[in-house]
């Protein structure tokens, strides 16, 4: 790997931005890797990409800071969170230009974290199978095989993982009203369509708003706008869309319900006259 070497002035903005604070601690590489959770090697590899500034010689001994502590527990959580070398390097990139690493990354979970609020929740086939009133057969691995198919359950091993656990048990309280299953995972396949031309022609709207900085972050100033418009989208999409979907289905019970209890009502009457 090529090395590449900071400039001070490059050092001394990530002191600023990363950790004004810690500076003042020392380590060696050894105690920089064992505090940071991370190995000797990784250290060495990720000053070698440029993600940190090398230490401070002295003699021959290479000293770190917390400022090194600070960036290596920074590169750890975007690692976790499934962000490459290269990511992280343009992060910390962004950063020496006067970007601050939290704004940039609750712009990205603004985008990124789940909409729903739900937590994801693991079945086994037994469970399904009950829940759908179905019986563990081929009949009822096709059903499941269906909803894996439709994005409703994920198959890990031998259990099945539901993004949405509430959508799964409203389909099971359907199911015992007497609507056939696979009638329900048909309705979903047409309704996901629909619903997802709805939802790119929502959202398309708000990219204009993000093209106007081109293939460039946005300047440090404007992230947290950003990140403010998409956390007010959310629930605004979520009402628009519900209430929409609710007065459709308050239309369709009028039309395909609403004539069916008229002609009861008006059969008893007959029979009490």
């Amino acid at each position: 790997m090529s090395r590449r070497k900071p400039t001070s002035k490059s050092s001394s903005r990530k002191d600023q931005k990363l950790n004004a604070d810690s500076g003042a601690e020392e380590f060696s590489i050894d105690e920089l890797a064992r505090v940071a959770d991370t190995t000797v090697r990784n250290v060495r590899a990720y000053q070698d990409r440029g993600l940190i500034p090398p230490p401070e010689r002295r003699g021959r001994k290479g000293i770190y800071t917390g400022v090194h502590l600070r960036l290596l527990k920074v590169i750890n959580q975007l690692l976790d969170r499934g962000y490459t070398i290269n990511n992280i390097k343009e992060l910390l990139s962004a950063v020496e230009k006067g970007h601050d690493v939290v704004e940039l990354l609750g712009l990205e979970a603004a985008i990124a974290s789940p909409w729903t609020g739900e937590m994801p929740r693991y079945f086994t086939i037994s469970e399904l199978s009950k829940i759908f009133k179905v019986k563990v057969s081929l009949k009822s691995l096709g059903v499941i095989n269906t909803a894996v198919k439709l994005g409703v359950l994920e198959r890990e091993g031998d259990r099945f993982l539901a993004p949405s656990p509430k959508l799964v048990h409203t389909a099971g309280e359907l199911v015992q009203l007497g609507v056939p299953i696979d009638d329900l995972l048909e309705i979903l396949r047409l309704m996901r369509g629909n619903v997802q031309r709805v939802a790119d022609e929502l959202v398309k709207r708000i990219v204009p708003v993000f093209d106007r900085y081109g293939d460039d972050l946005p300047p440090p100033e404007d992230v947290p706008k950003l990140a403010d418009i998409i956390w007010k989208l959310r629930p605004l999409a979520e009402t628009a869309m519900t209430t929409e979907a609710m007065l459709a289905v308050e239309r369709a019970a009028n039309k395909f319900l609403g004539d069916r209890l008229g002609h009861v009502l008006e059969h008893l009457q007959k029979r009490a006259e």
